[in-house]
C-alpha cells in the first residue's frame, strides 16, 4: 500500500465571480500536504483562508484549477470514494430516525436492509446512540446529533475520513466527550484523518500533526509541527503537560500574524 492516504500536489483554486466573469479570485494556491495512511493531521488557519476549500478537494467536490490528488497512489477522478465527510452541520436527514440516518449510506452502495440495520445498530452503540434509533434528529441533543453523524461516516468504513470542524457549535463538556469519542475510535481503526478547526487546543489534542495556512487569498501552507505527546490522550488532561503548551505557543506564534491578517480583511469587507 503506498505510504500516502492523501496526496495534495501543488494545489491551486480560482473561482471566477458571478457578476463578473473577469473577475478572479485565487483561494488556494501552490499547496502541497500529504496525509499518510493512520495518520491524524488538523489544519489551522484564519477563518476564510481556505480549508474548507482543500477538504471539498480532498472529497472529491471541487476540482483544483491546477495541481494533482491522489488517493493511495491512485489519481483522485470524481468522488472519492474511498473517503467519509464529516460536514460542519451534521447531514442528518430530519424524515428519518436516527437508525435510517446511519443506514442510508449502506443502502445506497447496495447493502441489504437486514445487514444494513444490523450495521447501523453496532455503529450507534459504539457511539453511545443505543437506545436512540428511533429518534428523529429534532428529538436529539446538538452532541447526540454530532454522534449520529459520526456513525453515518463510520458505517461506511472508508480509508480517510474529512472533518470540517464537526464539533464547534457544541458547549465545552460536550465538545471534548466528543472529541475522546473520535480519537478512540481512531486508535481502534487508524484511518487517514484530515480535521479542519479553527480551535488550536483542539488540534494539538488530537492529532499527529498541525498544518498551518496563510490567511488568503492564495492561501498555503507555511508551517508544519509534528505533535509528539504520548498516545492515548485525553483531550482535557494533555493540556496541562508541559509539551503541549511548548506546542501552542510555537504553533501560535507561526498563526498569530496570520490570524490578525485575516482579521484586517473581514473589518475591509464589512467597511
Amino acid at each position: 500500500m503506498p505510504d500516502h492516504a492523501l496526496e495534495f500536489t501543488d494545489i491551486s483554486v480560482t473561482f471566477r465571480s458571478k457578476d463578473d466573469p473577469g473577475q478572479r479570485y485565487t483561494a488556494v494556491a501552490d499547496t502541497t500536504l500529504h496525509i499518510a495512511a493512520g495518520e491524524f493531521v488538523s489544519v489551522v488557519g484564519p477563518t476564510g483562508c481556505g480549508k474548507s476549500t482543500l477538504l471539498n478537494i480532498g472529497a472529491g467536490l471541487l476540482e483544483a484549477s491546477s495541481g494533482s490528488v491522489k488517493v493511495f497512489g491512485q489519481p483522485l477522478v470524481g468522488i472519492n470514494r474511498r473517503a467519509g465527510y464529516m460536514f460542519q452541520t451534521e447531514a442528518l436527514m430530519p424524515w428519518r430516525s436516527t437508525i435510517a440516518n446511519v443506514m442510508v449510506g449502506l443502502q445506497y452502495r447496495g447493502v441489504p436492509d437486514t445487514e444494513a440495520r444490523a450495521q447501523a445498530q453496532g455503529w450507534l452503540e459504539r457511539v453511545g446512540l443505543g437506545g436512540f434509533e428511533d429518534r428523529y434528529p429534532h428529538q436529539l441533543s446538538g452532541g447526540m446529533r454530532k454522534r449520529a453523524a459520526l456513525a453515518q461516516v463510520l458505517a461506511l468504513d472508508p480509508d480517510i475520513i474529512l472533518m470540517d470542524e464537526p464539533f464547534s457549535a457544541l458547549d465545552i463538556q460536550t465538545r471534548q466527550l466528543m472529541e475522546n469519542e473520535v480519537l478512540a475510535l481512531w486508535a481502534a481503526k487508524k484511518k487517514a484523518v484530515l480535521f479542519i478547526t479553527h480551535d488550536l487546543d483542539e488540534a494539538i489534542a488530537m492529532s499527529d500533526r498541525v498544518v498551518v495556512l496563510s490567511a488568503g487569498p492564495a492561501t498555503h501552507p507555511i508551517g508544519e509541527f509534528a505533535i509528539d505527546l504520548p498516545r492515548p490522550r485525553d483531550v482535557a488532561e494533555v493540556r496541562n503537560d508541559p509539551r503541549f503548551v511548548e506546542l501552542h505557543t510555537q504553533i501560535w506564534g507561526v498563526l498569530r500574524d496570520e490570524v490578525l491578517k485575516g482579521y484586517a480583511q473581514q473589518l475591509k469587507k464589512a467597511a
